[in-house]
């Protein structure tokens, strides 16, 4: 059966070197940040020293784990933290040359790579037009790894990014990053401020954030992808809509939620989520149930997650509908001719 994975990483020479600069020059950087990357420059085991090896590589020895493990094509997106935590000139420019970088991979081989734009939100308009550039060369959507220093999608600031994704009709994939300033200390005092724990509920707070606010009133056809099983997010539905339904209506208390319907709704009819790093055949089939087999898709999460564990795994699923799963419905969300 054909396979589209479609949260897969990559990254550039020139991000990783303004990365460095963050990490070596004494600039300000946020605490996730030095965590997150210093980790990942200075550590000298296996498992990271694969992954950075990985991340660079476009050619052979990527399409050689595709070919290996039955992987027909990777939807590409630059890794987190991305070019987010950069000023907004630099990150705007990176994220530029990352795009052409990307398109000019896909065009040299169409039929086994796809890809995500890299956008700056700290400049939101510069940001909605290189959007609007990189959908016009062929990239499928935006890759948006979670909150930019601190800040989220919800807020009025960063309206033109999501305008520009509605119009022209492609998703938004919201990537975790590593837990925002504000919230990383009790994380990092138990090591948990990353892949454990603190991506994924950095993430789905990201995405409660732009459900409670009506977001998706004011943009009802806006499209959010959310990986690692929409990051526990269908697990929570109907607590989420009772909880919801018992405090929206004491606007003294919750002033800032302003969405008109409960949060399932919006989650069923906004939301895509895969399966990145996370094909455990039980909690696969319960998020198969509860979005639907039309809103669910494969994924691996490589190089991050072990390419050849993470398709064995999926093999086992007993899914309703495995060519959706598997490459249907990638097709469809992401234009995929």
């Amino acid at each position: 059966m054909k396979k589209i994975a479609t949260e897969e990483a990559f990254v550039t020479p020139e991000v990783v070197a303004e990365w460095d600069k963050l990490l070596d020059d004494g600039a300000p950087a946020e605490p996730g940040f030095k965590l997150q990357i210093g980790y990942f420059h200075t550590a000298t085991d296996d498992f990271t020293k694969r992954v950075g090896e990985r991340l660079l590589e476009l050619g052979d020895m990527r399409l050689q784990e595709m070919d290996e493990n039955g992987i027909d094509m990777q939807l590409l997106s630059l890794t987190a933290p991305g070019v987010q935590v950069f000023d907004a000139d630099t990150g705007t420019a990176l994220a530029r040359e990352s795009n052409d970088i990307l398109v000019e991979t896909v065009n040299n081989n169409p039929t086994r790579y796809a890809g995500l734009a890299a956008v700056a939100p700290q400049a939101p308009k510069s940001a909605a037009k290189e959007l609007e550039r990189a959908v016009g060369l062929g990239l499928k959507g935006a890759i948006i790894n979670s909150h930019t220093k601190g800040e989220y999608l919800d807020a009025v600031a960063y309206r033109p990014i999501l305008e520009a994704a509605e119009s022209l009709d492609v998703p938004i994939y919201i990537h975790p990053n590593a837990v925002a300033p504000s919230m990383i200390a009790p994380f990092t005092e138990r090591n948990m401020a990353e892949a454990f724990w603190g991506f994924q509920t950095e993430t789905a707070l990201h995405a409660l954030r732009l459900i409670v606010t009506g977001t998706f009133d004011r943009f009802p056809n806006l499209k959010i992808v959310l990986g690692h099983l929409g990051e526990g997010i269908p697990f929570w539905l109907d607590r989420f809509d009772r909880q919801y339904g018992n405090s929206r209506g004491t606007s003294d208390h919750n002033p800032t939620w302003k969405a008109k319907r409960l949060p399932s709704d919006y989650f069923n009819e906004n939301f895509y989520t895969t399966s990145s790093g996370h094909n455990w055949d039980p909690a696969v089939r319960f998020v198969e149930d509860i979005v639907g087999e039309d809103r669910l898709m494969f994924g691996i999460d490589y190089p991050y997650a072990n390419c050849k564990q993470q398709t064995d795994q999926a093999a086992t699923i007993e899914l309703k509908n495995p060519s959706k799963f598997y490459h249907l419905n990638a097709e469809k969300v992401f234009k995929l001719d």
